[in-house]
């Protein structure tokens, strides 16, 4: 079988995660970006959010990268893949919001899964920021901040939510990486194939035989 394949796309601000416009707003599509009309997203992101959106066309990549393990199974499940974000935030994260953030929050859908956060500078972010348009609301005597956040499950804007649970509204959301694949030098509105070779598709817990 030939081997199988994802693209990575550094989705920009406003455009949403989806090939259609079904809805009554002003966000962009896929659609000016990609011609391959097989292409499925795999994960989400919102129109809002910029960076790291994965694409392919086979199912069993799309299911491994999307389907979240269960709270009961979450610490022995060696294929559980988490999802990096850089987030900026109004405010400056204490110990204990981190540490909330880190243990999971109770949100209206459930209580979130167990997740890595912490707080790094602007200059120490994996990514040269670019900018922002619109650019993000400022308050002059309200600093802000970065964190770097991994979760590993998709709820409905989880990361926002996340973030305004524990009192740091989100300002600037970027996803920086999905299941070990990193957004890397890719400009904004820039995507690059990726073949799977055999021990990536095993990372990913599809076995060999794509």
């Amino acid at each position: 079988m030939p081997s199988s394949s994802l693209i990575l796309f550094n989705k920009p601000y406003g455009v949403q995660s989806q090939f259609r416009d079904d809805s009554n707003n002003d966000h962009a599509t896929l659609s000016p970006y990609f011609t391959d009309k097989s292409l499925r997203v795999a994960g989400r992101l919102d129109a809002t959010s910029e960076g790291l959106l994965i694409l392919t066309s086979d199912g069993r990549v799309n299911k491994a990268i999307t389907q979240p393990p269960s709270a009961a199974s979450f610490e022995k499940d060696k294929h559980k893949q988490g999802k990096t974000y850089l987030v900026q935030v109004e405010g400056i994260a204490t110990p204990a919001q981190l540490q909330a953030l880190s243990k999971g929050v109770h949100l209206k859908d459930g209580k979130t899964l167990p997740a890595l956060a912490q707080m790094v500078t602007e200059a120490d972010l994996p990514i040269a920021l670019w900018p922002r348009n619109p650019p993000i609301r400022e308050r002059k005597n309200v600093p802000t901040s970065w964190l770097m956040l991994t979760i590993y499950e998709g709820k409905n804007r989880q990361v926002r939510r996340m973030t305004a649970h524990v009192g740091l509204p989100c300002l600037r959301l970027i996803r920086w990486s999905v299941a070990g694949f990193e957004l890397g030098r890719l400009g904004v509105g820039e995507f690059v194939r990726i073949h799977l070779n055999e021990e990536r598709c095993r990372q990913l817990g599809i076995g060999h035989t794509l």
